[in-house]
């Protein structure tokens, strides 16, 4: 089994097992996350390889992290995230990325991601559930961050921290590779 198929299966089982635990129809969590049904079925049955941005919706929906969709094992007491269990969830040919490094739930999703923006790349994020907040810090390069469609320059060594509920972006528009720790928490489901 690849490891994208050891992803698409861990994530089918947790999809089914986490909307069972909260009651939830097809239909209901397909609202919740707006996507098809059609889609959920799919990915239930470990016949689809969705998109980041799908995979982030449905945790939304849920109110877990992406890290706990794709959790393949059982959660021991202590939780560590070696190398090998970081997961790049997007890349691009010039060598842009992200890789979700951990998560955790409690109180709500939290999780932590490592990027590294190519010179004129980016990453767009659609608008994540009302609470949600990203805390970032650029450790090369300078980021430009794209909050609902105004600009903030991000140097190295700085560390910014903003509410996500609205369309935003990370981008690289100097000369050298910009690598960033961003941190990601979603308030828990009511």
């Amino acid at each position: 089994m690849t490891d994208l198929d050891q992803l698409t299966q861990s994530l089918a089982e947790n999809l089914r097992r986490l909307r069972a635990e909260r009651g939830l129809t097809l239909e209901a969590l397909a609202a919740r996350a707006g996507i098809s049904r059609s889609m959920l079925i799919q990915i239930e049955q470990a016949r689809t390889n969705p998109s980041v941005g799908t995979v982030v919706k449905v945790g939304d929906a849920l109110g877990v992290s992406v890290t706990t969709l794709l959790d393949a094992r059982a959660r021991p007491s202590v939780r560590l995230f070696p190398p090998d269990r970081a997961v790049r969830l997007w890349h691009t040919e010039a060598g842009s990325h992200s890789t979700l490094l951990a998560g955790t739930e409690a109180p709500g999703p939290l999780e932590l991601w490592h990027y590294r923006l190519e010179p004129g790349e980016g990453h767009v994020a659609d608008a994540h559930p009302a609470g949600t907040t990203e805390l970032i810090h650029v450790t090369a390069g300078e980021l430009t961050l794209d909050l609902d469609g105004e600009e903030c320059p991000v140097p190295a060594g700085t560390s910014a921290v903003f509410a996500s509920h609205v369309p935003h972006g990370y981008h690289n528009r100097g000369a050298a590779p910009v690598e960033l720790m961003m941190a990601v928490t979603v308030p828990a489901p009511r």
